[in-house]
């Protein structure tokens, strides 16, 4: 008798102290159910991006209620196909593609909502080391660029012809690479020159496959390079989850902004998994040191007009549009108060 006491006071107890258990983890369950799902399509994965992996990282999106699926595409015309036909609720690309998006006389426009970068993140390579390095050495040479039309060959167009060289007539330009194989067609003696975002480009000079000599983006000045945007219908029925989205990314453009590249490099590190530590601080060094990074989501006027300008000088722009037509700066204007 005195067993089965004993047994049954131990079962009490045990129960006593499941319960805060039990409590603790239905409240847990019922916190992430309440997550508002975004699916996000990032137009590649670079360092370029980082304040995005940030908002992940440090918890901003689910700060805000928002649990971010992150899927990347590979190309400007992937981002945006799956943008317009609700495989993405949000995209992350060069603003161009909203532009061509309204030119062709979409009734249900993309609208730029949050700047991530403000200048190109590309880097010239040359395959072999150049000690002092000068624009007019691609004259004559092979240059391996990027897609025609998109942000990338644009401002390597741009830069090329501010140095006075013709990119179509001065040097072999390559453009039948598909976005994703143009790292690996330079590794394979594709070229003399390439352009490439980083981490590659820093991965490239660790070993011994490139060396970077410029920035395109020291060149270019302030454009509205890679922006948040998503269908209006989208922003329309969606307002809260939009400026969620959009305070989490302020909140990690400011702390990318406050902490070093080390710290940052660290927090964003299970991205870039097979790329050692030094290099992704290194890089994301480079681009902290242009001011690559944009310190607020808000896209103005004169950054977009710079993006018009770049595209008309590459033959690239369909049309002028106004700055309000296709960006919406209220949210992100909102979200800094």
């Amino acid at each position: 008798m005195k067993y089965w006491l004993k047994f049954g006071f131990i079962l009490l107890l045990i129960t006593f102290l499941m319960i805060p258990i039990i409590a603790c983890s239905n409240s847990q369950r019922n916190a992430d159910q309440k997550l508002v799902k975004v699916r996000v399509a990032e137009v590649t994965r670079s360092l370029f991006y980082a304040p995005q992996y940030v908002a992940i990282s440090e918890g901003f999106f689910k700060d805000e209620g928002l649990d971010v699926e992150l899927t990347t595409t590979f190309g400007g015309d992937k981002t945006m196909t799956a943008l317009l036909s609700g495989g993405a609720d949000i995209a992350l690309v060069g603003s161009e593609t909203s532009i061509y998006v309204y030119a062709q006389g979409s009734t249900d426009p993309v609208i730029n909502f949050a700047q991530l970068t403000q200048t190109d993140g590309t880097f010239l390579v040359a395959r072999e080391k150049i000690d002092h390095f000068s624009w007019d050495m691609l004259i004559g040479k092979t240059f391996l660029g990027q897609r025609k039309g998109g942000m990338p060959q644009m401002v390597g167009e741009f830069v090329l012809k501010k140095f006075g060289i013709d990119p179509f007539n001065d040097l072999n330009l390559i453009q039948n690479v598909d976005f994703a194989n143009i790292a690996n067609a330079f590794a394979s003696g594709t070229g003399d020159f390439v352009q490439l975002f980083e981490p590659t480009a820093s991965v490239f000079e660790k070993e011994g496959k490139g060396y970077i000599v410029a920035s395109f983006g020291t060149e270019s000045g302030h454009v509205p390079y890679t922006t948040f945007m998503a269908k209006e219908s989208y922003m329309s029925e969606n307002k809260q989850t939009v400026e969620k989205f959009t305070r989490a990314i302020y909140k990690a453009q400011q702390w990318v902004n406050n902490h070093s590249s080390k710290e940052i490099a660290l927090s964003i590190q299970s991205y870039f998994p097979d790329i050692d530590l030094e290099i992704l601080e290194m890089a994301i060094n480079r681009y902290k040191n242009q001011g690559s990074f944009a310190t607020d989501p808000i896209l103005d006027i004169e950054e977009w007009n710079n993006l018009q300008n770049i595209m008309q000088e590459a033959g690239e722009l369909p049309k002028q549009i106004d700055h309000k037509t296709l960006v919406n700066t209220e949210i992100a204007e909102s979200v800094k108060d």
